[in-house]
């Protein structure tokens, strides 16, 4: 399976990005699809995850009301809807899948359980 990020860039604070991650060798419904970040200097943090399979979705409290994850399975792609952007967003941003992981709202998502890994996106929150 391999993803590819796409359509980070510069994007001032409050605004909004929408990034994607696009899979192939494989069915986006038959894993559960991660994001995370990384800024400079910083560990990596779940965003959230998408189980499209079963319909369940994850946001960390640090993005909860302002990104959404979806999917188009069509397309075999993967969305993350970034609004009301902060500069503490500046970050590259990652997709990663798992087979055997289960995205659940009540369960903390801190990427465990993912196989396979983009090459991230570069996303940045400036004036």
């Amino acid at each position: 399976v391999q993803l590819v990020e796409s359509g980070g860039g510069l994007v001032q604070p409050g605004g909004s990005l929408n990034v994607s991650c696009a899979v192939s060798g494989g069915s986006s419904n038959d894993y559960t699809i991660g994001w995370f970040r990384q800024a400079p200097e910083k560990e990596r943090e779940g965003v959230g995850c998408i189980s499209s399979s079963i319909g369940t979705t994850n946001d960390a409290d640090a993005v909860k009301g302002r990104f959404t994850i979806s999917a188009d399975n069509a397309k075999n792609t993967v969305y993350l809807q970034m609004n009301s952007m902060k500069p503490e967003g500046t970050a590259i941003y990652y997709c990663a899948a798992g087979q055997y992981y289960r995205c659940s709202a009540s369960r903390k998502f801190d990427g465990g359980g993912m196989d396979y890994w983009g090459k991230g996106t570069l996303v940045t929150v400036s004036t």
